[in-house]
């Protein structure tokens, strides 16, 4: 079912062929996002009476999961995400965990605050293929201070082996 458009929401919707079901997609206008907790924000993403960025669009990702400082972000990757290698594109892997990670640390924030990722650093450790089939991201706030947010993230198959990992520093400010 497609969501109604809102003045505060810039909605698209989702081809048939993103395998997301009924999400859609744009952006949530800042005066919007002023209005809800960090939790709110990104529980809106996952029960999708938000939209997901663009990106996810593109690459195909979802929000499935979020509590107070963790987030769980999933994708099957497909022969579109290959590089010329033949693996999953090592940018597929930073966009999940830096998503993952960030939205775990938005998912602390109280109304009136944002963040925005100052650096992160990803170590891919098995090779990803369509074949590895569904991956989950998950992030985990380490630390959440006044205006600096540290998170762990970890990228798994469904079997659990840990295909990548990361860590991020975000920085938290006024919205």
């Amino acid at each position: 079912m497609e969501k109604t458009p809102r003045s505060d929401v810039e909605n698209r919707s989702a081809p048939d062929s993103a395998g997301i079901g009924s999400k859609t997609y744009g952006t949530v206008s800042a005066d919007r996002q002023k209005e809800m907790s960090g939790l709110e924000f990104v529980q809106g993403l996952v029960d999708g009476t938000l939209p997901l960025n663009m990106i996810a669009q593109t690459l195909g990702y979802d929000v499935t999961e979020a509590v107070s400082g963790r987030v769980v972000v999933t994708v099957e990757p497909s022969d579109a995400h290959l590089n010329p290698s033949g693996t999953v594109h090592g940018g597929l892997v930073a966009t999940l965990l830096d998503s993952c990670m960030g939205l775990a640390v938005q998912s602390t924030l109280e109304k009136g605050l944002g963040q925005t990722t100052v650096e992160f650093k990803i170590t891919l450790i098995r090779p990803i293929t369509p074949q590895t089939g569904p991956i989950k991201a998950e992030g985990v706030v380490l630390n959440r201070g006044r205006r600096i947010g540290t998170a762990e993230g970890r990228l798994t198959d469904g079997e659990g082996r840990l295909l990548a990992h990361g860590t991020t520093t975000c920085l938290i400010f006024q919205s």
